[in-house]
């Protein structure tokens, strides 16, 4: 078993709070002259590309049968279509704005948890998550009045990733997290080649093969992913090292974040009610985290909630 270590797990989160806006800033930047389908289909294969050997020289099982293989098959379903609604919403949002909608995930997990699993949910999380929310229609109302639909896109990313998550969990006990990631990438690549080659010939231009228009264009390519891949990593290495309830709030600084690097490349800043909604969400995420931490500490000790 992993000694705990929780500073290093902190430096490593800090690390993919870090490259997880930055590799949604470059999909954002690159998304102006790029089809989707070529940035989805650059982030998995630059993935397979680095992990692949890695599992080779390192010899980690990675192979799956059974429930284990419908499962990845699942979790890569919904990578692919989590991170194509987040590339494609980011041409219509700011940055910071985007990031902090798609934030209204736990609070989606923890209903999952309820209604689906059976989890025990008090009443308080439950108004922490109606606050969450209504602090989320506040980052979305401005930008919905200004681009429609497409201010949803975040929350279909939230949706879509707190079921990628609960997926994840089922498969973390029994699957090396390298040989999870190496999977998916070779699947999403498996799957998103043939979707292009069709598209091309279909003429769907956002799901079609297109040469980077320069070698800068490449290295942004290449640039989304190794940062995707290297994030995924980082959090995932960062929760051996230190309990979820530890790291889980500094997963919000991915909002300050995203917000200095859309200032710096895009010049983009939430207005006045958006940075309200940012707010509340934050503070809804917080107070449901440190009830969780309350409830499992009083099950430690066989207290009821």
């Amino acid at each position: 078993m992993t000694q705990d270590r929780p500073l290093l797990g902190i430096v490593l989160m800090l690390g993919f709070c870090l490259l997880a806006p930055l590799g949604d800033a470059l999909a954002k930047l690159l998304g102006e002259t790029t089809p989707i389908g070529l940035l989805l289909l650059a982030r998995f294969a630059v993935q397979a590309a680095l992990l692949v050997p890695l599992i080779a020289v390192t010899g980690r099982p990675w192979r799956m049968r059974g429930r284990m293989l419908r499962l990845a098959m699942l979790r890569t379903a919904l990578h692919i279509v989590g991170i194509g609604a987040m590339f494609t919403g980011l041409q219509f949002l700011p940055l910071a704005d985007a990031i902090a909608i798609a934030f209204v995930m736990p609070f989606i997990m923890l209903l999952l948890g309820k209604y689906v699993l059976g989890e025990e949910v008090g009443p308080r999380r439950l108004w922490a998550c109606v606050v969450g929310f209504a602090g989320t229609l506040l980052v979305i109302q401005p930008s919905f009045a200004e681009v429609g639909f497409p201010a949803l896109l975040p929350l279909v990313v939230a949706v879509v990733f707190a079921l990628f998550m609960l997926v994840t969990r089922q498969m973390a006990k029994e699957t090396d997290p390298v040989a999870l990631q190496a999977v998916a990438g070779v699947m999403a690549s498996a799957v998103l080649l043939p979707v292009l080659a069709v598209g091309t010939l279909a003429g769907l231009p956002e799901l079609s093969f297109a040469a980077p228009h320069d070698a800068t264009a490449a290295l942004l390519l290449l640039a989304i992913g190794v940062l995707g891949t290297g994030a995924h990593l980082l959090m995932t290495w960062s929760l051996r090292y230190a309990p979820s309830a530890t790291l889980a709030p500094m997963q919000y600084l991915e909002i300050p974040v995203a917000t200095l690097f859309g200032w710096m490349i895009f010049r983009d800043l939430p207005n006045g009610l958006a940075a309200l909604g940012i707010g509340i969400t934050v503070a809804a995420g917080l107070y449901v985290i440190l009830r969780e931490r309350a409830t499992a500490r009083l099950a430690r000790k066989g207290t009821p909630a």
